[in-house]
């Protein structure tokens, strides 16, 4: 059974930085994909950004690229997200997620939002 426990979520001003984690027990770093999504009130979830543990490929959203970064210290089982140069529309609940099955690509232009587990999610809340 899959475990993911998200932490690091806070309230900043806009223009700065956070780092996420996702403490990951069970049979996750078997994983063929794992990533983050957010939800904000009122909105679709949104895909932001994943890896595929086995190969280290990473898929960003278009609204963060060049922002953050997701990485992963396999020793640890954690993955990260970096966000820098935060934004007002940032604020959302943050989910870490894993996939053990199927990897992460969906598509161009596209992150995953969808994933066999997940984890109580972490709350981002960017002020102008």
């Amino acid at each position: 059974q899959v475990q993911l426990v998200e932490s690091g979520g806070d309230s900043v001003q806009a223009g700065g930085s956070l780092r996420l984690s996702c403490v990951a027990s069970g049979y996750t770093y078997s994983s063929r994909c794992m990533g983050w999504f957010r939800q904000a009130s009122g909105r679709e979830r949104e895909g932001v950004a994943a890896i595929e543990p086995g190969t280290g490929i990473t898929y960003y959203a278009d609204s963060v690229k060049g922002r953050f970064t997701i990485s992963q210290d396999n020793a640890k089982n954690t993955l990260f997200l970096q966000m820098n140069s935060l934004k007002p529309e940032d604020t959302a609940m943050y989910y870490c997620a894993a996939d053990p099955y199927y990897g992460c690509y969906s598509g161009p232009g596209h992150v995953r939002t969808i994933y066999n587990y997940w984890g109580q999610g972490t709350q981002v809340t960017v002020s102008a």
